[in-house]
């Protein structure tokens, strides 16, 4: 069978189950119903306590909607059970090019970063640093810096954190920041947006340094530009969407950082006003230079 034909038994098969998903395939929806994860903090839980449920509430008021969740966990199929079927419209944020949605352009960046205690006097801005064979390294399983630490035969010394859906969600989250905090591991090696929120909320006493993982090499990216996706096809909502983050860019981007969220500039500099970095309560340190990567 075609792509083409798949698409449009697709369609007969929502139409039949589902028959008021015509509103989500094309045109102007009403609600907005967002693909929420109920449990994942800092991206979005049931109790809007996420950045991405308050850009969210941000692009439903710029469309003048209302604002509605189907709750599906992330890590499970969303896109297969929830997002095709027509259970929902939109993902507030995905990697820029996943090719099994329709995404919007970008509206922020992020990368990996170097967590630790700022008492420590560590200066580590590099995975090549010869320090890192002499530290107790917290990494999130099979994630792109485990790979990139293996590939300079640092094992031995990996402290291995997973991110597999069970148990509490935000216990699981953030205990990695805990450890470092705790003194149980010297740096840790995390995804952006939750190194800068847990390290925001676990700074305290102990003021902690969040630095931008510098370079990268083939096939192991460590930016990633994120973006809106909806169902394939649905190039109207696209547009409305787009047309929405354009409006309300400056205070998306506000958002991110009252998270905590490391931003770099976007690689399509033309696509919204560019605007400074602000570190915010933590420690934060970025490197400018050509970035060799593609967007992902």
């Amino acid at each position: 069978m075609s792509r083409r034909s798949a698409i449009l038994s697709g369609f007969v098969v929502v139409m039949i189950l589902f028959p008021f998903a015509w509103q989500a395939w094309g045109g102007h929806v009403n609600p907005l119903r967002v693909c929420g994860d109920p449990n994942n903090l800092p991206f979005s839980n049931k109790q809007s306590e996420g950045f991405e449920n308050k850009i969210a509430e941000v692009i439903a008021k710029e469309m003048k909607i209302e604002l509605t969740y189907f709750w599906w966990p992330h890590q499970q199929g969303l896109v297969r059970r929830a997002l095709k079927p027509g259970l929902c419209d939109v993902m507030i944020s995905i990697p820029q090019g996943w090719d099994r949605v329709l995404w919007t352009k970008p509206y922020y960046r992020s990368a990996y970063a170097f967590v630790y205690r700022k008492d420590r006097g560590f200066h580590i801005s590099s995975l090549d640093d010869p320090i890192l064979k002499r530290l107790k390294i917290g990494v999130y399983i099979n994630s792109p810096p485990m790979e990139a630490l293996a590939n300079r035969d640092i094992r031995t010394n990996l402290v291995g954190y997973s991110l597999v859906n069970y148990g509490d969600q935000n216990e699981r989250s953030d205990k990695i920041i805990r450890d470092l905090v705790a003194g149980e591991i010297d740096v840790v090696l995390d995804w952006g947006p939750m190194a800068g929120y847990f390290a925001k909320r676990l700074n305290g006493s102990t003021p902690l340094e969040v630095v931008l993982l510098q370079g990268g090499e083939p096939r192991i990216p460590f930016t990633f530009e994120f973006s809106m996706g909806v169902k394939e096809g649905n190039t109207a909502l696209k547009a409305e969407l787009e047309q929405a983050i354009s409006k309300r860019h400056a205070e998306i981007r506000k958002i991110l950082e009252e998270y905590g969220v490391p931003l770099l500039p976007l690689l399509a500099h033309e696509q919204f006003p560019k605007v400074e970095e602000k570190p915010g309560e933590i420690f934060y340190r970025s490197f400018d230079r050509d970035d060799p990567l593609p967007s992902y």
